[in-house]
């Protein structure tokens, strides 16, 4: 999901990354910049980035909810069906890498005989019948093409360099880390994050997404970008969300790449703060004008 095509990969480094040396982003929005305004957070409720860029409630009251008010919604079918998904993909990358370090060039046949990590018991029995169906047959099909993503590229590097060392091959084959976790408290967020993927060969931030596109998405890129560039003092320029969907039994992919502009992180400060804001002082937003026709806290929010 997350290996760019010859294609993307040349849009990438010819196309965006000239675009954001040639415009860079303003040093006071560059995440090593977390110590003074308008990065350094003027409350003091840290929050997850989910709890930021997820804003399917456009009001934030489903944080009001959780935070303040201490309520709690069990999870839709769709986001059950996403963290599930989304464990296939990371169970791969890493039983790839460890097949690559233990049989170092003679991993192919290893590498064909990878299992994806099945839907966990509990997370079907909250799904209804047709539902964990469906989900099966998603995370087989999502299983076989990352699979064969992961061989071909181990055969390409194996057929140019045949005398390559296990960390190498690793490295050129699959050189993105999954679940990235990174210390948020610079930036007054959580100390415990974990950001889908990151692609050093790029370098990128990456975030798989299984429902309808949101122009908010690009809030988590963003955030990941600027906690990355607090800890390290390496600029990260470029995002990319990836879209998974599936239709007539094939699995669609469609790659937003973008730059994590000054635009895009100005939008995410100020959610940032905003919902800190809410979250210290107790505010309740209220109802949304529109609400998610799947939103968990559908029945709390009513309630209150």
């Amino acid at each position: 999901m997350y290996f760019l095509s010859d294609e993307e990969r040349r849009y990438v480094l010819r196309k965006l990354l000239p675009e954001a040396r040639r415009e860079p982003v303003h040093e006071e929005l560059r995440g090593w910049n977390w110590h003074q305004p308008p990065l350094a957070p003027i409350y003091e409720a840290p929050l997850g980035l989910w709890e930021i860029a997820g804003q399917y409630c456009s009001s934030g009251r489903d944080l009001f909810l959780r935070r303040v008010e201490q309520r709690r919604a069990a999870p839709n079918s769709a986001m059950i069906a996403g963290g599930a998904l989304h464990s296939v993909i990371t169970g791969l990358i890493l039983a790839a890498k460890r097949a690559i370090y233990v049989h170092g060039r003679g991993c192919t046949s290893e590498l064909a005989g990878l299992e994806a990590t099945p839907p966990g018991d509990a997370e079907m029995q909250r799904l209804a019948e047709p539902a964990r169906e469906a989900l099966a047959a998603q995370a087989e099909l999502l299983a076989g093409f990352e699979r064969r993503r992961i061989i071909s590229r181990v055969e390409d590097i194996l057929a140019r360099q045949p005398h390559i060392g296990p960390d190498a091959l690793a490295a050129w084959a699959l050189p993105v880390v999954v679940e990235q976790r990174l210390d948020g408290r610079f930036l007054g967020l959580s100390s415990h994050l974990s950001a889908d993927a990151f692609a050093f060969g790029e370098p990128m931030i990456a975030d798989l997404k299984f429902g309808p596109a949101q122009p908010f998405h690009r809030l988590t890129t963003t955030g990941y970008a600027l906690v990355l560039e607090s800890l390290t003092e390496m600029p990260i320029d470029i995002g990319c969300i990836v879209r998974a969907a599936f239709r007539d039994g094939q699995l669609r992919i469609e790659r937003d790449f973008h730059r994590i502009d000054d635009e895009l992180r100005q939008w995410f400060i100020e959610a940032r703060d905003e919902r800190m804001r809410l979250v210290e002082e107790g505010v309740d937003p209220g109802r949304p004008g529109i609400c998610a026709a799947d939103c968990p806290y559908e029945e709390i929010c009513a309630e209150t």
